[in-house]
């Protein structure tokens, strides 16, 4: 069986905008992971450069800036930013998971929501493009396609991810449990507002490890007050794969700082409307789940790899580092009782097919030229 997998889950906010700073940051989190002996290091949805978070509160005609920015920052798959990343993996031989914008060479403005697994050599070893930008996300990204919906084989365990939102498609889903996924990676962006709410309307609600968040969340008093719970509905989504799967996993949410949140702000017809709401919005969270969906508690070290904190149930309202391991042969004794891509499924009755070819805007064939 797999060696003991000890997973690096970096809750962490970019550099906003910058994208060379940001990939700076990330190789240093590699690295101070890699001392504290991390074979997989997690970054959260589109790390680099940043997540558009601005379309969820302010109108698409005070977004022309972001956008521009958004695009002149998003990186290429074979760009400096990503070669950069490779050779930290390689150098100190773990493998990387890392949301990013991606840009591409055939326009100046489309723009793919991505995932980037990279193995201990260096390998690309999963790009995936999330499938539908979800909500006010249509207004950044373009739709991906099933290219990336691969799992890696690794020497550690079979491992997949899904992008925020798709991890609500049973379908994305099913096709890697299909692959025999032992460990899930789910990214998840800071916050993801989706209404403005009154300080009036908003209180403490109870524990997150009972699948609801600890940040300030809308009361019950009726569905036009309620913002959308960060926490909460990414555990859910995240708990019902791994006990469908019966597999481990790995919530990385993003972390949205003062700075921020003021340019997100900055400009706005009511800036100060803005920065409330962002900061009342509950914030995600970043924890590990075992095969039956059950939070795992994780542990936190020192810059030199020193473990300084046990049995820590996720990360919310600071930057760190959360750390597991995870021991693949917990994911056999569930399949015993629903293996839904085995003996608990019925391959005669349905049938699912993926389409993995990765399109592209022409196909341009070259003949001999006849006089």
């Amino acid at each position: 069986m797999p060696p003991i997998l000890r997973v690096a889950a970096c809750h962490a906010a970019p550099v906003f905008f910058s994208a060379r700073a940001t990939t700076e940051k990330c190789v240093s989190l590699v690295k101070q992971a890699a001392r504290t002996k991390a074979n997989l290091v997690v970054f959260p949805e589109t790390f680099i450069p940043a997540f558009p978070v601005w379309s969820s509160l302010r109108p698409p005609t005070e977004t022309h800036d972001f956008f521009k920015r958004m695009a002149k920052e998003s990186i290429y798959i074979d760009g400096e930013e990503l070669q950069a990343i490779r050779e930290v993996a390689k150098q100190c031989n773990v493998m990387v998971s890392v949301g990013v914008s991606e840009k591409v060479h055939y326009s100046a403005a489309t723009l793919f929501n991505a995932n980037v697994l990279i193995g201990s050599n260096g390998d690309v070893l999963v790009h995936h493009r999330k499938l539908m930008p979800t909500f006010f996300e249509k207004l950044t990204w373009s739709p991906g396609d099933g290219h990336g919906l691969r799992v890696a084989d690794t020497q550690f365990g079979k491992i997949g991810a899904l992008i925020c939102g798709e991890n609500t498609n049973p379908l994305a889903r099913y096709a890697l449990m299909a692959q025999g996924e032992q460990v899930h990676i789910s990214t998840w962006p800071a916050v993801w507002p989706t209404r403005v709410v009154s300080e009036a309307t908003t209180t403490a609600s109870t524990s997150l490890v009972e699948g609801v968040s600890t940040s300030q969340s809308p009361i019950a008093t009726g569905a036009k007050t309620k913002n959308y719970d960060n926490v909460a509905a990414n555990r859910m989504r995240a708990a019902a794969h791994c006990f469908e799967a019966k597999c481990f996993g790995v919530m990385t949410s993003g972390f949205l700082d003062a700075g921020a949140i003021r340019e997100i702000a900055h400009g706005a017809s009511d800036s100060q409307l803005i920065t409330q709401a962002l900061e009342r919005s509950p914030r995600g969270a970043t924890m590990f789940l075992d095969p039956t969906g059950t939070l795992l508690p994780g542990f936190m070290a020192d810059s030199d790899g020193a473990v300084m904190r046990q049995d820590v149930e996720f990360l919310q309202n600071e930057e760190g580092i959360l750390y597991a391991d995870l021991d693949m042969d917990d994911c056999i004794e569930g399949k015993q009782y629903h293996d839904v891509v085995g003996g608990y499924q019925r391959l005669d009755v349905f049938q699912l097919k993926v389409d993995r070819s990765r399109r592209s805007p022409a196909v341009f064939e070259e003949g001999d030229w006849v006089q």
